[in-house]
């Protein structure tokens, strides 16, 4: 399976666990906050308010909690002022990644990042060094038993650019700007997306086929999201089904 979306999918059932959920809430409530802080506090002029606020709720973080985080970014309320800060390095393999984060203080973000690299038998890189293989992409995901016909019919309609099959889970791709409308069209045909955010997608990958490699890899990407400032976190690794339900256990 190429790209990270697979392993974000094993993250998310990961996380159904206490502490796992809480982490999550805090990085959704960073987002939000972030993103009105930016853009304005109206979700209806503000998209990547409303792609925050659609995470949040999906999550099924308070109502009261997410408009809080909204205040503390519109400056309503008093709260910390974060920076996105992108980091870039390299996996055991060769394995590109990208860590995406909010920060209030970026050289310990720095170093935090730098450390998770370094025990994991990977190494941080000079920003440009891995980005150019990696582009901004709107992704949508689908439970796998929608039938593949009619799905890529209504989202070609909607504006998507393709349908691909991603194991579990059928992958919509748009153009990020047109993330919000392809979402809307869908579920207006009457077809809800178990997820629908701006994503890095790879555009090269780099092959993995040892399950022992395979393995330091994604405890390399498991270790790097459980960092509090990490909000994504991309790698164009391609590795077999049967390698990943390995490590999955």
């Amino acid at each position: 399976m190429s790209g990270h979306s697979k392993w974000a999918t094993t993250k998310h059932k990961k996380g159904a666990k206490d502490a796992a959920r809480a982490k999550s809430f805090a990085k959704l409530i960073r987002q939000v906050e972030v993103a009105a802080r930016e853009g304005g506090g109206d979700i209806n002029t503000n998209a990547s308010l409303r792609t925050m606020y659609a995470k949040a709720r999906d999550a099924s973080v308070p109502l009261d909690t997410i408009e809080r985080a909204i205040k503390r970014g519109t400056g309503e309320l008093e709260g910390v002022r974060y920076e996105s800060v992108t980091y870039e390095g390299y996996a055991p393999g060769g394995v590109a990644v990208i860590v995406e984060t909010l920060t209030d203080n970026r050289n310990r973000t720095g170093a935090d990042i730098r450390m998770v690299f370094s025990k994991n038998g990977g190494s941080m890189a000079e920003p440009g060094a891995v980005s150019w293989q990696f582009e901004r992409r709107g992704i949508l995901m689908f439970p796998r038993e929608l039938d593949e016909d009619q799905l890529m019919e209504a989202a070609l309609e909607a504006g998507a650019d393709d349908l691909s099959d991603d194991g579990d889970h059928w992958k919509v791709s748009c153009a990020p700007s047109d993330l919000h409308r392809v979402k809307d069209a869908l579920e207006a045909a009457g077809i809800t997306s178990i997820s629908a955010e701006p994503s890095l997608e790879p555009t090269q990958v780099v092959a993995i086929a040892d399950q022992g490699e395979a393995a330091k890899v994604l405890h390399l990407l498991d270790a790097l999201d459980e960092l509090d400032d990490a909000q994504g976190v991309h790698a164009n690794y391609d590795i077999p089904d049967e390698v990943f339900a390995a490590y999955e256990g």
